[in-house]
């Protein structure tokens, strides 16, 4: 069959751009890399993602020993995670069910059905601060963070929001357990109140007799003293493991995602 002449110089013209793309000049070879390597590099880019994929599974199922920051090859994982459709549809389902067991408890006419919130990325996303110090990546500091806790701007999680709303609509006693200082009580309310959410019965802060207790140490002795005052706690939502387990448990717990840091 005989190529129209047409057809005969896009051919010559195809072949003559794909040589000179893959036969570079003596001169300039070494800044060429081989195919190969471009889908080695390729696979190497989905290994890596694919191992921090499991990090943060292995992080959400409380399997891993305590961390203090992302892993470096994680980064930039982290970051498209948080910054994503992934972390609002994670926080989505986890409400969602919370939200379908709390509507599925009886609740007792006494009052005393408590439900207990943590604040700090369960109600309130402090991602603005976090996005400026590497998702994780840095070491945590103290003393920054308390400096963007004094300015109170911190949005709602819009999913835990809604949580909130319902569980207190269905009549549950809401109690906010923080580890965040006592002395940040009143930005803590005006930030909480700005941000939409209302009409909790406690809001409990780290104490000077608190100082230095590990988180699961802390929450647990709480909670302990919330059954004392004969307190029912039927759910609680955490992002750490911390908030969730140690003594006094709720009847169903809620672990929301929180792959940035870790609080033992």
């Amino acid at each position: 069959m005989t190529l129209p002449p047409l057809k005969l110089f896009l051919l010559f013209s195809l072949f003559s751009i794909s040589f000179s793309h893959e036969t570079p000049s003596s001169h300039d070879h070494h800044h060429v890399f081989p195919r190969p390597l471009i889908l080695e590099y390729s696979e190497l880019e989905e290994e890596v993602r694919l191992r921090c994929s499991s990090w943060r599974f292995a992080g959400e199922a409380n399997n891993l020993s305590p961390w203090k920051t992302v892993p470096k090859e994680c980064a930039e994982y982290v970051k498209e995670y948080m910054t994503g459709k992934g972390y609002v549809y994670d926080l989505e389902i986890v409400s969602k069910e919370a939200e379908e067991y709390a509507k599925s408890v009886q609740l007792n006419e006494d009052g005393l059905d408590a439900w207990i919130f943590d604040i700090d990325e369960t109600l309130l996303s402090n991602l603005p601060y976090y996005a400026a110090h590497g998702f994780g990546l840095q070491v945590f500091d103290h003393a920054k963070f308390d400096d963007w806790v004094v300015k109170g701007v911190a949005p709602a999680i819009e999913p835990s929001l809604k949580l909130y709303e319902d569980v207190l609509n269905l009549g549950y006693k809401v109690i906010l357990l923080t580890g965040r200082s006592e002395q940040h009580r009143a930005v803590t309310v005006d930030n909480l109140i700005n941000a939409g959410f209302r009409d909790w019965h406690q809001l409990i802060l780290r104490g000077s007799d608190d100082k230095g207790k590990r988180a699961v140490i802390y929450k647990s002795e709480k909670r302990s003293e919330m059954e004392k005052d004969g307190y029912r706690i039927l759910g609680n939502s955490g992002d750490q493991w911390s908030d969730l387990i140690g003594s006094s448990l709720s009847v169903k717990s809620f672990k929301l995602p929180n792959p940035m840091y870790y609080i033992s």
